[in-house]
């Protein structure tokens, strides 16, 4: 990470994390019109129970992430710094709700469109949030709130 985090503009991070998400999930899908794999396995009841559950559990996470953001008047807009840390309620289980509910809505939804393309970008995609954005997060949440952020980093997994 070569850029520098300006403590006045939040994170650093220009690219809007759900759309990462999108383009990972829509470049799978041009893969597969070009180098098919079989979706037999999609077409099950199996997997599109999985893929509610899924859902479910993403909406909890999204939902009550994004509540707790529009309580304390913080802002999810990464250009913008951090007027509070997030510590209670979800954050208590997860440092980032809204990445792993974005995460359970993208595996939801390819339960329901069938594309193994999408389970192979999976990581790829998790390995993008983590070092593009998640870490510019943490180094200016250290920088922003310091000690208070590396006690709440201690107690709090990353992902769950």
């Amino acid at each position: 990470m070569s850029s520098k985090i300006n403590k006045s503009r939040g994170p650093g991070v220009y690219i809007p994390p759900p759309l990462l998400y999108v383009l990972i999930f829509i470049l799978a899908i041009f893969i597969q019109k070009k180098v098919t794999i079989s979706d037999t396995l999609f077409h099950t009841t199996a997997v599109k129970i999985v893929g509610v559950i899924f859902l479910i559990v993403a909406s909890f996470f999204l939902f009550r992430s994004l509540r707790q953001f529009f309580l304390t008047k913080n802002t999810v807009v990464l250009i913008k710094p951090a007027s509070s840390l997030q510590t209670t309620g979800i954050y208590s289980v997860t440092r980032n709700p809204m990445y792993v509910g974005l995460a359970l809505v993208y595996l939801g939804i390819t339960c329901f469109i069938g594309n193994w393309w999408n389970v192979i970008f999976f990581p790829l995609l998790l390995i993008v949030i983590q070092e593009y954005i998640i870490k510019r997060e943490e180094k200016y949440l250290e920088i922003e709130f310091g000690q208070e952020y590396n006690v709440y980093k201690q107690k709090v997994k990353r992902w769950l």
